[in-house]
């Protein structure tokens, strides 16, 4: 119910651009092209799932961040601005 409330106010706020989802455990890693295998995937690149936010900077997605609710059970979320291409 947190989760839900604080995404919700974010998107009244205009903030989210997609609320994403969960990642299924489940997957494939592709390496040199050739090489495609069942995870396990890497701990360091462990990604529950996922939500893109319109800020106008790094520094403000950061701060809309620091209301999530994975902090109170000793979660931590990972804030990343899209790469241009």
């Amino acid at each position: 119910q947190k989760w839900l409330s604080w995404l919700q106010d974010l998107t009244n706020k205009g903030h989210i651009k997609t609320g994403g989802d969960p990642l299924e455990p489940t997957g494939k890693v592709v390496r040199k092209r050739t090489q495609i295998t069942d995870g396990p995937f890497a701990e360091k690149d462990l990604v529950g799932g996922y939500t893109i936010v319109e800020a106008k900077d790094l520094d403000e997605a950061a701060k809309l961040a620091s209301g999530c609710p994975h902090f109170d059970a000793g979660g931590f979320v990972e804030v990343r601005p899209i790469m241009k291409m």
